[in-house]
Formats: C-alpha cells, structure tokens, sequence
C-alpha cells in the first residue's frame, strides 16, 4: 500500500536515480515523510533543521487540561510524522536516519523511497497559512471532491461533507499516511472539480 512501485522492485535503483537527476534539474524535490518515535516529532525536526534540511512539522490548536485548568496548545497535526523536502541520495539518507527519534522515511530502504503528493502537502500548507482553525478527522477518500472558489483557502482541494444546508467539512488527506483533517467552510465558497474538470 506503501509504495507505488513494489510491481517495479527489479528496477528501484534505475527509477530513483532518474527521480533525483530530474528534480536537480528543474531545481525542485520531493515531498518525504519521516515516520517518528511517539512525542518525537518536534526533537527530529529540529535536528534536521540544524543539519541543514527542510523539515515542515504541522501543527495546529488543540486545547489540554493541566492542573484543572484548560490550556489551547500546538500538537502535531499528523501525530508520528513529518514532512522533508530534499533530493535524497544515500549520504543524506543516512545523515536523516542519525537524528535522534526516526523510526524511517517512507518506504523503506534509501533507494525505495514513496514521495509524498506534492499537491497534498500544497494543501495542508495552505491550511496552516489561512489561520482556519483545524481539526482531527478520520481518513476519508469517498464524497464529492471540490476546490474552494473564494476565501483564504482559494484553490484548495478536498472532499466536501455538508453538515449544515450552508455549511460543510473540507477534509484534507495525506494518502501515504491514510491520514486526514478538516476545516469548516461555506458550502457556496466551494465547487466541484468535475464542473471545471481536475486539470
């Protein structure tokens, strides 16, 4: 389910090297996901950091009781995960793997690595630009996908569920991680993909 490309094992090492040499060109890289240790998420993003890579660590408001008392705090919104951008070659593999709190890139093994959707890491950046609040939701792929037409999300794809007759969920996916979170939003700032078509 991982990976795309276990009905290619023979030729992983062909494929990567090809992968590599065309991001290098077109000065782009993939989207990684680095599975971590429960709580760890924080600890390897910042020793990542300090080596020198870019990790993107979301986050978003969840309120926690200390001491009787509710406090709003950052967690992270896809709980043991975080997302690097880098053209990995077996040296930066390693070099990422010696940060304290890794468990593994997805999938395993240097020269079989499942990037992450470019167009769904756009999203949930997105989502933490806007401000909107989010929120937990379970994995969700079936409904009506949409793009929203106005507001601080213009542009943004999800799967729309209506809760109310103006109002509904934009749920956001992370498929790699079967994984989603929701933003509400007004069921006239959204429209139907297949209206336009997904381009």
């Amino acid at each position: 389910m991982l990976s795309a490309d276990r009905n290619a094992a023979h030729d992983h090492s062909q494929s990567v090297t090809y992968d590599v040499a065309a991001a290098a060109a077109t000065g782009t890289a993939p989207w990684y996901a680095i599975w971590t240790r429960s709580n760890c998420e924080r600890l390897v993003a910042q020793q990542l950091a300090a080596k020198g890579f870019a990790p993107f660590l979301p986050e978003m408001s969840a309120r926690s009781k200390r001491q009787g008392k509710s406090h709003v705090v950052q967690v992270p919104m896809f709980p043991g995960y975080l997302f690097l951008r880098h053209v990995i070659e077996k040296s930066s593999y390693i070099e990422i793997l010696k940060a304290r709190g890794i468990v593994r890139i997805l999938e395993g093994g240097w020269n079989r690595l499942t990037p992450v959707a470019p167009e769904e890491v756009d999203a949930i950046q997105r989502l933490i630009e806007s401000g909107v609040p989010v929120f937990p939701h379970a994995y969700f792929r079936q409904g009506d996908r949409v793009r929203v037409v106005e507001g601080p999300l213009t542009g943004v794809e999800g799967v729309f569920l209506r809760d109310k007759p103006t109002k509904g969920r934009l749920v956001v996916s992370v498929n790699l991680l079967q994984t989603s979170v929701a933003v509400e939003v007004d069921a006239a700032f959204v429209e139907a993909l297949s209206s336009r078509g997904t381009h």
